[in-house]
């Protein structure tokens, strides 16, 4: 027993009854070193939240060192020590509870409510930067290096809210889109696939982590956010139907995969489960890269145009299938010693996808599309509009067979509903990434202009959201660019529907990440139909607009034509009185345009917008906090204020 005032491992002091309120050291620092090893367990984080993430858990690392020095002190830790470690303890576990979201949660959740989450990561830095800022140098006899490194940390914190911002403006954009979006057409597609693979939600496995996740979410909430919810239940479900997966309802039960069930009496062997469904495989095999498949699965993967290994990621000498027998028998020896029922598919499953006669259907449907009878043309083009969007193996089978010529040519035709459902097909087609060049090598580009031009408003809206589709390919920004495409995009933007703005907005940003597109936009007159979005707040479409702007606003020309003084009041308006994602877009084409020409600076702060600035610092959105400083840095660099 040790009696209070003995000492005892090297002369430490020891918790006794009567200092019950006072923590022991030894205890605390076991658990700091417990915080920090199990958020190095962590793994990879959230593409939207990984970089904020990387930079804390590289902190709580750094913090390691220190803590093996006070081990070894010789003396006991005073009070005010270790109340120093208790409160690093909180703010750290903070810290480990937001890096677990962000390991573990909803990336379209995370993606969606980035701003929010960004307001915790400047809580958890706040807390951090506060427990290290109390720390008591005077009273620890540790080394000047780890004094040195911890008051290094406390100034990296201070400016961590500070960094430069590299937010992916594409990213952005589309979650704007996706999420602001009320019909329901496959002109969202090109987007939805694009968000996709930026989140990783690309792939089946991803997809059922991904349900798993979002149900853990709604459970979570408990009726509550019910509007946030189902936009993001909405779009899990837009990426299931691209990558050819059954649509179930998230709070039922799905198939989770199976290392992630838990399953006391038995463990599937992970060797025996497809890389791709997680599931026990039934009939293995063997592709070019040595990796084993379930048949089904791999065969659906090729079917849908891709050409590399769906776990290397290496692309793929050749797509033949060898049966791995070995497998197979130690999986069935397995199943029998363990009494364990391999799962039976139904005949449907059993069959060869896509079926002969499905085959059949299209290339007869190809082939009508080439009639001499503008009925048949007619209906044919209509059938591959629709067939084009019910899955990627269609869209894949139809270009295999054949039909990309037929569609483009049927683009010239007179017949203004043969011109719609073809330039519509073509968008269907364009999701699947092969078939934009097979379409651009076509020569649809120039066709699919026309009808932006002269079509039907269907078609004309339909075209943009085909032009937009087919432009995520760098080369094909600039055909469309210099094929005159952008004139009557930035028509459609001013006199189009709402939903043909829409589109033709979505297909302008696209095409203005390009630096010539940038110019070609202004020259077509870009900025009026913008300044007008603008004004009809009732539109919905200022972020739009203003991120079209921030584009613009990086190129010589673009400084030149939005550059005058009523812009710049409409900025600080929007500064001033616009909703938080209004304030954070505003200013930054403020920053864009003040950090090139320090005039617009002095223009801003004549309509009175410091004082805004200084407000959105304190209660703006984690970006906009960030651009506001910025330009507020630009104002003292420029000496317009004391």
């Amino acid at each position: 027993m040790v009696m209070d005032g003995e000492r005892e491992d090297g002369g430490r002091r020891r918790e006794t009854p009567e200092e019950g309120n006072v923590p022991d050291e030894l205890h605390v620092i076991q658990e700091l070193v417990g915080v920090i090893e199990s958020v190095a367990q962590f793994g990879d984080y959230r593409r939207t939240q990984k970089r904020e993430c990387s930079g804390i858990v590289r902190r709580m690392k750094l913090l390691l060192p220190f803590f093996d020095e006070i081990r070894d002190l010789d003396k006991p830790i005073p009070e005010s020590g270790i109340a120093w470690l208790c409160k690093l303890k909180k703010a750290l576990i903070s810290a480990r509870k937001l890096l677990k979201s962000c390991n573990e949660g909803s990336k379209i959740y995370l993606a969606l409510e980035s701003e929010a989450v960004m307001i915790k990561f400047s809580a958890v830095y706040e807390n951090f930067s506060q427990a290290l800022d109390g720390f008591p140098s005077d009273e620890l006899e540790i080394s000047d290096e780890l004094k040195e490194q911890i008051e290094l940390m406390c100034v990296q914190l201070r400016r961590a809210r500070k960094r430069t911002d590299t937010q992916d403006i594409e990213l952005a954009m589309d979650m704007m889109v996706v999420f602001s979006k009320k019909n329901d057409r496959n002109a969202d597609s090109a987007i939805i696939e694009r968000l996709a693979k930026k989140l990783g939600l690309h792939t089946i496995e991803d997809l059922k982590i991904e349900t798993i996740a979002v149900r853990n979410l709604v459970r979570g909430r408990g009726g509550q956010n019910a509007e946030t919810t189902q936009q993001i239940i909405d779009i899990l479900n837009k990426f299931k139907q691209i990558a050819g997966m059954e649509l179930t309802n998230v709070l039922d039960d799905p198939v989770m995969p199976k290392m992630l069930e838990k399953c006391p009496s038995l463990m599937i062997p992970h060797e025996f489960l497809c890389p791709i469904t997680l599931e026990i495989m039934t009939d293995p095999v063997i592709i070019a890269s040595g990796q084993t498949y379930e048949r089904e699965s791999i065969q659906k993967w090729f079917d849908s145009n891709h050409r590399a290994c769906p776990k290397t990621r290496l692309t793929l000498a050749h797509l033949s299938l060898a049966p791995n027998y070995a497998l197979k028998n130690i999986i069935l020896q397995w199943c029998e010693k363990n009494n364990f029922q391999l799962p039976k598919k139904p005949a449907s499953q059993v069959q060869e996808s896509p079926s002969v006669e499905h085959k059949e259907q299209i290339s007869s449907l190809v082939e009508k599309l080439s009639s001499s009878m503008l009925e048949v043309q007619r209906k044919a083009v209509k059938k591959i509009r629709m067939l084009s969007k019910e899955n990627p193996e269609n869209r894949v089978l139809i270009a295999e067979i054949g039909g990309i010529p037929p569609v483009v040519q049927l683009l010239s035709y007179p017949d203004s509903k043969i011109q719609e459902h073809a330039v519509t097909a073509l968008l269907n087609l364009s999701i699947d990434e092969g078939n934009k060049k097979l379409i651009s090598r076509e020569g649809a580009i120039p066709a699919i202009i026309e009808v932006l031009q002269k079509g039907n408003i269907e078609a004309r809206e339909n075209s943009a959201a085909a032009l937009f589709s087919l432009s995520m390919l760098d080369e094909i920004k600039i055909t469309v660019g210099s094929s005159d495409g952008i004139p009557p995009l930035v028509d459609l933007l001013q006199n189009g529907t709402i939903r043909g703005k829409k589109d033709a907005a979505t297909a302008l940003f696209n095409l203005s990440l390009n630096q010539a597109n940038k110019a070609r936009a202004i020259s077509a007159g870009i900025v009026p139909p913008l300044r007008q979005l603008l004004k009809d707040r009732n539109i919905g479409m200022v972020d739009e607009a203003l991120s079209i702007f921030l584009l613009l606003a990086s190129h010589p020309d673009g400084r030149q034509e939005i550059g005058e003084l009523s812009f710049i009041e409409t900025l600080v308006e929007f500064i001033r009185e616009g909703t938080p994602k209004n304030k954070e877009c505003a200013t930054s084409v403020l920053l864009e345009l003040g950090s090139k020409n320090s005039t617009f600076i002095l223009a801003a702060l004549q309509f009175g917008v410091y004082e805004h600035l200084i407000e959105i610092t304190r209660s703006g959105t984690n970006r906009a906090q960030r651009k506001a400083n910025a330009v507020l840095q630009l104002i003292r660099t420029s000496e317009q204020i004391p």
